[in-house]
């Protein structure tokens, strides 16, 4: 919407004597059951056939039923709402009616020349004109700098908070400190409020909670909470469908209790004091869990009904094969990201019966110090018969593992014929001898495989569908790893393929790494030569 329509609409609404009816009165719209569009949707041809369809009639914007007028106000987002406001008098009227009231960096177009008072006046002029009761109120502070001023929140608050609101978002930003009124939440909005976001306050006067019947989702970011006042309010929530807790540092444990009875997903990013989850939440599904300094201690979670599981902390790849197995009994999608394993997967009679999607992200270290046997990871096929997808990415600073043109006697293990694998894709890959007994290990004994994507970087590419317009930058020694990475898929690896796999080799992009991986080789070339 920016600054600009912003001035302009609060022009308007503070503009109270009105014009003369032959105003301007807003674009015309056509009304009408037949006929042959023309031009933008809102317009019609008026030469039709009047046997068939009579006379075609324009009906101005403010004749339209008052009903109607705001239900196609409503429709609109809250920038090209606030602009059908600023040229017509009819949608004027409506907006001081509309039900999503969005203030962020996008909606208020906030310029470095802009001065916080400013917005504030705004937001303020919006907020008093504003009848009736709003769907969604959100106020993200926190990517909007200089807006620090907290003098008006209580009053906005008192007015956003009615009977029938939805969904609340209050972000505030790093600079202030602002004590959330908790009473306001359950004595105005305890019925209709679904979903709660709030983040970079404080929420400390939990105790003046009432229930919170209809709130499905809980999403906490930068809060100054403590597990006795987030105990309150979740006591006050069962209906809760997700918890979503990032950065709230004064968590210690989180204990859920068995009155959660509809909470299905959990998702922690990284509390730095949490030591201890413990759930007895019976039907808990999706469990997201990005370690700060807690190790998850699964015997304490009821785990039953678990389907999904996405795990990132240290030496998890081994903790998840000897652990998980007796716990999980049922899970479906296992996503499980390390930075560092100190020992390789063990192999183990214990079985993921049910597992369908596992992907395994190992990130060594740059100082070389995780020089993973891959070819263990054989483990958790055989302990999958039902697996259909494995994504594996490994991603190092530089070549730590003994490469097969060193040693090119393979390994090999009795293996167990898999009849669901379909696709298998592995990144990073390279000339790893670990890695090549794997691949020749996957196709040997994987009767149902569809498709083997080898990609030779990690992460996401430059023509990736929703990614940006460059590749993920390797590191100089992976980089000229390169052309051995080709050379061993064609001597170990292709010639093992079956006609009925398909085979997807994928090299460095030459746009993003061409040049510099020639200038490497070249280099290189001079210094043996020399």
């Amino acid at each position: 919407m920016g600054m600009l329509a912003l001035n302009r609409l609060v022009s308007l609404q503070s503009d109270r004597p009105r014009r003369q009816q032959g105003g301007v009165s807003g674009r015309r719209l056509t009304a009408s059951r037949t006929g042959k569009r023309k031009g933008l949707p809102c317009q019609q041809d008026d030469d039709g056939d009047d046997s068939q369809a009579g006379k075609i009639r324009r009906t101005a914007i403010k004749e339209l039923p008052e009903d109607i007028l705001f239900r196609i106000h409503s429709l609109m987002p809250m920038r090209e709402a606030a602009r059908a406001a600023c040229a017509s008098r009819a949608f004027l009227h409506s907006w001081r009616y509309h039900p999503n009231l969005i203030f962020d960096k996008d909606t208020i177009g906030l310029e470095e020349s802009v001065s916080g008072e400013k917005v504030h006046h705004k937001i303020d002029c919006i907020l008093r004109e504003h009848k009736g009761s709003l769907k969604t109120f959100k106020l993200d502070y926190a990517q909007m700098n200089g807006l620090d001023d907290f003098s008006y929140l209580d009053s906005w608050l008192q007015i956003a908070l009615k009977p029938g609101l939805e969904e609340l978002t209050f972000m505030l930003s790093a600079s202030i400190t602002y004590n959330f009124p908790c009473a306001l939440l359950s004595d105005r909005v305890g019925i209709s409020l679904q979903c709660l976001r709030l983040g970079l306050c404080v929420l400390h006067r939990t105790v003046e909670l009432g229930p919170l019947r209809s709130l499905t989702r809980l999403y906490l970011c930068h809060l100054s909470i403590t597990w006795n006042e987030l105990e309150r309010l979740l006591s006050n929530s069962l209906a809760l469908e997700l918890l979503d807790l990032t950065s709230c540092n004064e968590i210690k444990c989180l204990k859920l209790s068995s009155a959660l009875q509809r909470l299905k997903g959990l998702h922690i990013f990284v509390c730095q004091s949490l030591r201890l989850i413990e759930s007895k939440a019976p039907n808990l599904s999706s469990l997201y869990f990005r370690s700060g300094c807690c190790r998850l201690d699964f015997s304490l979670v009821e785990t039953w009904q678990m389907k999904k599981l996405y795990l990132v902390q240290s030496n998890v790849i081994y903790d998840a094969r000897t652990k998980l197995p007796p716990v999980l009994p049922n899970i479906e999608t296992l996503y499980i990201e390390s930075q560092r394993e100190v020992v390789d997967a063990p192999m183990l009679p214990t079985k993921f019966l049910y597992l369908k999607h596992l992907t395994i992200i190992l990130r060594l270290g740059p100082d070389g110090s995780g020089a993973y046997d891959y070819f263990s990871l054989v483990s958790f096929l055989d302990a999958s018969p039902s697996l259909e997808t494995l994504t594996l990415d490994v991603t190092q600073r530089r070549m730590v593992h003994e490469s097969i043109f060193v040693d090119s006697q393979l390994r090999h293990m009795p293996g167990h014929h898999h009849g669901h694998l379909k696709s298998v894709k592995i990144s990073g890959f390279s000339s790893a001898k670990c890695l090549i007994e794997l691949t020749c290990y996957i196709l040997k004994n994987t009767v149902s495989l569809e498709c083997l994507t080898l990609d030779t970087i990690c992460g996401h590419r430059c023509y990736d569908e929703g990614g940006d317009d460059w590749c993920v930058p390797m590191a100089d020694p992976i980089l000229m790893e390169t052309p051995r990475t080709l050379s061993a898929i064609r001597t170990y690896i292709e010639n093992k393929v079956p006609s009925t796999v398909k085979l997807t080799v994928l090299e460095p992009c030459n746009k993003c790494h061409g040049k510099r991986l020639e200038r490497l080789l070249s280099l290189s070339r001079n210094v043996i030569s020399i």
